[in-house]
C-alpha cells in the first residue's frame, strides 16, 4: 500500500481495486504503472481478477473506467496493455474496450522466472490538451 500511495504521489503509477458494489467482495484490480509524460502522455495498463468473478463484465467495466479516469483525471493520451498468447479472454476484453494490436513482442515480460513473448495492445484517449500534466 505505501508503495501505490508513493507511485500516485510521484505521479508515476496508479493503483484501483473493484470492489462488488453491495458486498465490498475484492473482486480485482487495474493499475497504470510506468506513466510517461511530455510528448508520451501515456502508461501501461496490467490489471487482474479473482476466478469466481470471471465472465460478469466486471473487468470490461473496470478497463472502461480506468481508461476514463486516465483522459480526464491524470491527463492521459494513450494506454498500453500486454497479454501472453493464449490469454484469449483478457484480449477480448482489451479489444472489447476499444484497444487495437499493435504488434507482438518476444521475450516481453519476465511471469514466474520466465521471460515470456506478449502481444501488444494500446488505446487512444480523448485529445482535449486543457488541463493536461507534463
Amino acid at each position: 500500500m505505501r508503495a501505490w500511495r508513493e507511485g500516485w504521489d510521484i505521479d508515476r503509477s496508479y493503483v484501483f481495486l473493484l470492489f462488488e458494489r453491495t458486498s465490498a467482495t475484492l473482486l480485482g484490480g487495474v493499475s497504470l504503472s510506468n506513466v510517461r509524460r511530455g510528448p508520451a502522455q501515456t502508461a501501461a495498463m496490467g490489471y487482474w481478477l479473482g476466478a469466481p468473478f470471471e465472465g460478469h463484465g466486471f473487468m470490461r467495466e473496470a478497463v472502461n473506467a480506468t481508461c476514463q479516469w486516465a483522459s480526464d483525471g491524470a491527463g492521459l493520451a494513450r494506454i498500453e496493455a500486454a497479454t501472453v498468447p493464449e490469454n484469449t479472454r483478457s484480449q477480448g476484453v482489451l479489444i472489447d474496450c476499444g484497444f487495437e494490436r499493435e504488434g507482438y513482442a518476444r521475450a516481453y515480460l519476465e511471469i514466474a522466472g520466465v521471460r515470456r513473448d506478449h502481444v501488444l495492445f494500446a488505446r487512444t484517449l480523448a485529445q482535449d490538451p486543457v488541463g493536461r500534466r507534463g
